[in-house]
């Protein structure tokens, strides 16, 4: 059993191409995971943050697009 805020397939992921599009990056002084797109560009999938104002910014909302 694992106790992790991540999800199943972020640490079991399908295939390694699908994970090795994935990172941690700092954006606009928060730290996020994020998985890059083929354009470019980044998709947020998760906020890593220890304040809980951060989560009520909707700048941080999961599947957002970053460029």
């Amino acid at each position: 059993m694992l106790y992790t805020p991540l999800s199943e397939t972020d640490i079991f992921p399908i295939s390694e191409e699908e994970f090795s599009n994935r990172q941690c990056v700092t954006y606009q002084g928060k730290s996020l995971y994020v998985e890059q797109l083929n354009d470019g560009s980044y998709q947020l999938l998760q906020l890593l943050s220890t304040d809980p104002q951060d989560f009520l910014d909707s700048t941080y909302t999961p599947g957002t697009i970053l460029r």
